[in-house]
C-alpha cells in the first residue's frame, strides 16, 4: 500500500496530555485511531491509551492482514476498548469508570471506512475540501442540529467540551457510529483529530493537508497554529493524517506494524 504519514501532538497549556494516536498498516490495509482522554474523569490518559492499544492488538492479529468485514471490526474493536476500560476501573477500584473519546479509519480494498464515540473527528480531504466529517457526539452538536445554535457558535459556546457518548464512562451510554465504506482516490488524505486541533482551525486550514508539500511539516504547523491560536486555554492537542496515492511511498511489510505515538515528545 502507498501512502505517506504523519502524527503529531501537543500538551497545550494543560497540567496532563490526555490525547493518544497511532497507526498500524499490512501490505493490504491501514489503521488510524485516536483518543482524547476526559479530563473530567478519573485517570483519562490511561482510558486513551487502552483505546489506542486495543485497536492495535485486534489490528495486529487480523487474517492475512485485513478485515473480513471492516464495519464489524471497527465497531467490535471500539467495544472491546469500552470493555476493557470498564474491567480496569472495577479491578483497580477506581471508584468511577474513565472516559475517552475515540475514533478509527481502517483502509482497504481501496475504500475507508470510519467509526467514532465523541467529538474526536475522522476527515476525509480531498481536491481542498472536505468531503466528509463525521459529527460530533456532543451537547452543541445536538443544539446546533435542533437549530438553537449556530454551526459557528458550537466553536465558543461555554458547554462546547461536553460530550453525550465516549468509551469508559457511563456504562449503558456508550454506542459506536461506523460509516459505511467509502471509495478513495489518488491524493485523497484522513485525518483523524482530537477537539483540541480542530476546534481552533478553519476548514480552508485544514484543506491544505492534501496539497503536494510535506504531510509532515503541514500537521505539525497545523499543531502550532491551534495550540498558538489558543494560548493559555489550548486543550491538548492531537492529530494522525495519511495521504493516498501512487506518487507516496510504497510500505511494504512481512507482518504488521503498529506505532504509537510517544506523547511526551512534545511540542510536534
Amino acid at each position: 500500500m502507498k501512502f505517506a504519514v504523519h502524527q503529531a501532538n501537543h500538551i497545550g497549556g494543560r497540567k496532563y496530555n490526555q490525547d493518544r494516536v497511532g497507526y498500524a498498516y499490512t501490505n493490504d490495509a491501514l489503521l488510524l485511531v485516536l483518543a482524547d482522554g476526559m479530563g473530567g474523569h478519573l485517570h483519562g490518559e490511561i482510558a486513551a491509551q487502552i483505546a489506542v492499544y486495543t485497536f492495535m492488538r485486534a489490528f495486529s492479529r487480523l487474517e492475512q492482514g485485513r478485515a473480513k468485514e471492516p464495519e464489524v471490526f471497527l465497531r467490535a474493536t471500539m467495544r472491546a476498548g469500552h470493555d476493557a476500560i470498564i474491567d480496569y476501573a472495577h479491578e483497580k477500584q477506581l471508584g468511577g469508570n474513565p472516559g475517552t473519546t475515540c475514533v478509527a479509519a481502517l483502509v482497504q480494498d481501496g475504500h475507508v471506512w470510519f467509526a467514532h464515540a465523541g467529538d474526536s473527528r475522522f476527515y476525509l480531504l480531498r481536491g481542498g475540501a472536505i468531503a466528509n466529517v463525521t459529527k460530533d457526539h456532543s451537547v452543541v452538536q445536538q443544539w446546533a442540529d435542533w437549530g438553537i445554535i449556530t454551526e459557528a457558535e458550537m466553536k465558543t459556546h461555554p458547554d462546547r467540551n461536553k460530550i453525550t457518548n465516549c468509551l469508559g464512562g457511563v456504562e449503558d451510554m456508550f454506542y459506536v457510529e461506523v460509516s459505511p465504506g467509502v471509495e478513495t482516490l489518488d491524493g485523497d488524505t484522513l485525518l483523524l483529530c482530537s477537539d483540541g486541533f480542530w476546534s481552533p482551525l478553519t476548514e480552508e486550514e485544514l484543506s491544505k493537508l492534501p496539497s503536494s508539500q510535506s504531510l509532515r511539516n503541514l500537521l505539525s504547523e497545523l499543531v502550532e497554529v491551534a495550540v498558538l491560536r489558543e494560548a493559555a486555554r489550548a486543550d491538548n492537542t492531537t492529530a494522525v493524517a495519511a495521504r493516498l496515492g501512487d506518487s507516496e511511498q510504497e510500505h511494504q511489510t512481512e507482518s504488521p506494524v503498529c506505532i504509537i505515538l510517544d506523547e511526551r515528545q512534545t511540542p510536534a
